[in-house]
C-alpha cells in the first residue's frame, strides 16, 4: 500500500475520473482526499454527482476524506482551496486531477523523492511530466524551474509559498533577478505577460501563481521518462482549446532510482519544456510568420497564453 496521501480533484467528467481512479486504486493509498467542485448549472448536477460516486468507490483499506463544494467555485478557487485543505492535513502528498492519468511508477517516484527531499528547501515540487528531449543521462530525474501540474507532489513547507494574488510580482519584476530567470526573449515575453495578466485578475486559474512561486523560490523535479498523460478533451475542459498531449506515452522507471549528484537545473531541458509544454514553438512560428508578412504580432502572446492549458 502507498504510504503517501493522495488528493484527487474531480468535477463533472465521470468517464475520465474512472480511468484515473483505477490508477489510484492500483496504488492503494492509505489516505485518499477527494475534492470536487459544484455544478455551474442544473445541467451539470448529474455529471458532478456521478464523478463523486466514481471517485469515492474505494474497495481497499483506506481513510477517505471528502471536500465537496455545494456550488461552483471555479478552477481558481476550487483547486487552490482543495490544496489548502490537503496540505493543512498532510505534511506532503500527491495531487491528481480527473484528467491526469499516471503510470504505476509515478507513485513510487513521488514517494521516494518526497522522503529524500523532505527537509531540503531547494526543492519545492515533483512533476510527473517531462519534456526533456532524449539525450544520454544516467539519472532518473533532473531539476527544472518549471512546476508542471499534470500529476505532481509537494510538501506543506512548499505550499506555504503559494499566494493566489501574486502580491510580490510587481516588486520581483523590477529586480534584476526578474529578467535573469528566463533563458530566451520568448520566455521572458510569455511569462512576463502571463504573470501580469494573472496579477491583474484577467486569468481565472490556480496554477500560474504556483509556477511563479516555485520559479522564484526553488527547483522542481522532472522524471527521466514521462509518467503522467493528460487525457482531457477540449469539450469537457474548463480552459483547454486543444490537447496536443493526449497521445503522449507514459513510461516506466527501471530498477532503483539513480539520483543526480547535484541540485542544479537543466537549462536545455527547460528550453525544451517551454517549447513543447508551453508556447515556445508557437511563438517561434508566429515570429517567423510576422517577419515574412511584415505584420505586428502583439496579439500572439495573448492568443497562446491559454493554448496548452486545462
Amino acid at each position: 500500500m502507498l504510504d503517501v496521501p493522495v488528493l484527487f480533484i474531480v468535477y463533472r467528467r465521470p468517464d475520465l475520473t474512472a480511468q484515473v481512479f483505477d490508477a489510484i486504486a492500483a496504488a492503494r493509498p492509505r489516505r485518499l482526499f477527494i475534492a470536487a467542485d459544484g455544478p455551474a448549472h442544473v445541467g451539470e448536477i448529474s455529471a458532478c454527482e456521478a464523478a463523486r460516486r466514481v471517485a469515492s468507490a474505494v474497495t481497499w483499506p483506506c481513510e477517505v476524506l471528502t471536500d465537496f463544494a455545494m456550488t461552483n467555485l471555479g478552477c481558481r478557487t476550487r483547486v487552490s482551496s482543495a490544496m489548502d485543505w490537503f496540505f493543512t492535513a498532510c505534511e506532503c502528498g500527491i495531487v491528481l486531477e480527473d484528467d491526469t492519468l499516471p503510470s504505476p511508477d509515478f507513485f513510487r517516484f513521488c514517494q521516494i523523492l518526497l522522503e529524500r527531499y523532505r527537509d531540503d528547501p531547494r526543492v519545492v515540487h515533483i512533476s510527473g511530466e517531462t519534456y526533456r528531449r532524449r539525450r544520454e543521462s544516467e539519472y532518473s530525474y533532473h531539476f527544472s524551474k518549471y512546476a508542471l501540474s499534470w500529476g505532481w507532489a509537494s510538501w506543506r513547507r512548499a505550499w506555504r509559498l503559494y499566494d493566489l494574488e501574486m502580491r510580490t510580482w510587481p516588486a520581483f519584476r523590477r529586480q534584476p533577478e526578474g529578467s535573469a530567470l528566463y533563458d530566451t526573449d520568448d520566455e521572458r515575453q510569455y511569462w512576463d505577460g502571463t504573470f501580469q495578466q494573472m496579477y491583474g485578475g484577467r486569468l481565472s486559474t490556480w496554477d500560474y501563481p504556483w509556477i511563479y512561486a516555485c520559479m522564484t523560490q526553488g527547483l522542481s523535479i522532472h522524471p527521466a521518462v514521462n509518467l503522467v498523460r493528460n487525457i482531457g478533451t477540449p469539450d469537457g475542459a474548463t480552459h483547454m482549446t486543444t490537447n496536443p498531449f493526449v497521445d503522449r506515452a507514459i513510461g516506466a522507471l527501471e530498477g532503483e532510482l539513480k539520483h543526480p549528484a547535484w541540485v542544479v537545473r537543466d537549462r536545455q531541458a527547460d528550453m525544451d519544456t517551454f517549447d513543447d509544454r508551453f508556447a515556445g514553438a508557437v511563438l517561434k512560428h508566429q515570429r517567423s510568420w510576422r517577419h515574412q508578412a511584415g505584420r505586428p504580432g502583439r496579439w500572439v502572446r495573448r492568443a497562446v497564453s491559454s493554448a496548452f492549458r486545462t
